[in-house]
């Protein structure tokens, strides 16, 4: 079972998100919390698998209480939930150590499946965001690789499977297995663990 710890300062939003989780069967919210302060203080006594923190709240922002997250609860991973949509805050929430960012334009759909994602040790952004988040980080890739080869090597690096990146791009499997074949030459790679060791050496993804 999922532990979940809903953070957001509007209550409506908030206990609708707890209200879709206990609707799950491998789901619980166990706390809800309004401020950036509360939601340190009831992950530290809830030690959740994963939390949902709003971006925008009074007084201190999702952004500014992570690092005493991660400090009282090191083992929770914590999914950014937000109406900013800009590449630069998805991109300062995985470097600040966030493992996902969630728009909260999102369907219910999509939030479930960031949520298990998380969970399980992967990373998630919102498919809408994810390439927006590339282009803005382009330059910090090699010339070598194109502007969809830049698509694939972020998703590829965050987790995604050859089939979901083709859903994700409108593109075969198989163009993907192409596209990934060409990344790995072109940057004389040899395995997707490299490949993710590369994504974080340039900055297009935080570290894990």
């Amino acid at each position: 079972m999922i532990s979940v710890l809903v953070t957001d300062d509007h209550t409506v939003l908030r206990k609708g998100v707890a209200a879709l989780l206990e609707g799950q069967p491998d789901m619980t919210a166990v706390g809800e919390a309004a401020t950036a302060d509360q939601a340190v203080i009831k992950a530290r006594a809830l030690q959740p698998d994963v939390m949902l923190l709003d971006v925008v709240m009074p007084r201190k922002s999702g952004f500014d209480a992570l690092p005493e997250l991660q400090k009282v609860a090191p083992n929770t991973r914590v999914i950014m939930l937000s109406m900013q949509t800009n590449p630069s805050a998805v991109r300062q929430a995985l470097v600040s150590g966030a493992a996902g960012y969630v728009s909260k334009h999102a369907s219910d759909t999509d939030l479930l499946d960031a949520i298990r994602r998380v969970a399980a040790g992967s990373r998630y952004v919102d498919p809408e965001l994810g390439g927006d988040l590339v282009v803005s980080d382009a330059a910090a890739l090699t010339e070598a690789i194109s502007a969809r080869e830049r698509d694939v090597l972020f998703l590829l690096a965050l987790g995604y499977t050859n089939q979901q990146i083709a859903a994700m791009l409108f593109i075969s499997p198989r163009t993907v297995d192409t596209h990934r074949a060409h990344i790995m030459l072109k940057l004389n790679l040899q395995t997707r663990a490299e490949l993710v060791l590369y994504a974080l050496a340039n900055g297009l993804i935080g570290p894990t």
